[in-house]
């Protein structure tokens, strides 16, 4: 029962993924401010983060998992830089 429960369970997780990434995309272009659109941002990350990992467990392959691992990270060091440019106006202080 678990063999067949998988798959289907991962394309719905696939399909609710790439619905949550488009209402981010949405709201990334129509932000109505700075802290709306880089909230979108992360969250655009963090959702494709989790669909490669859902594709990592689907095609059963770990290059997937070092690949969202390299997303994360640059996801939260752009999160960084862009809460700090809101904030202070600049990334890198003199």
């Amino acid at each position: 029962m678990t063999l067949t429960l998988l798959p289907s369970a991962l394309s719905f997780a696939s399909i609710a993924l790439v619905l949550a990434m488009a209402c981010a995309a949405i709201r990334l272009l129509r932000g109505p401010s700075a802290e709306d659109r880089v909230l979108a941002l992360d969250t655009l990350y963090i959702n494709s983060m989790i669909l490669v990992l859902v594709l990592g467990i689907r095609f059963d392959s770990r290059i997937y998992f070092d690949i969202a691992l390299l997303i994360a990270l640059f996801g939260f060091v752009g999160s960084a830089a862009m809460a700090k440019f809101l904030l202070r106006g600049e990334v890198i202080e003199p």
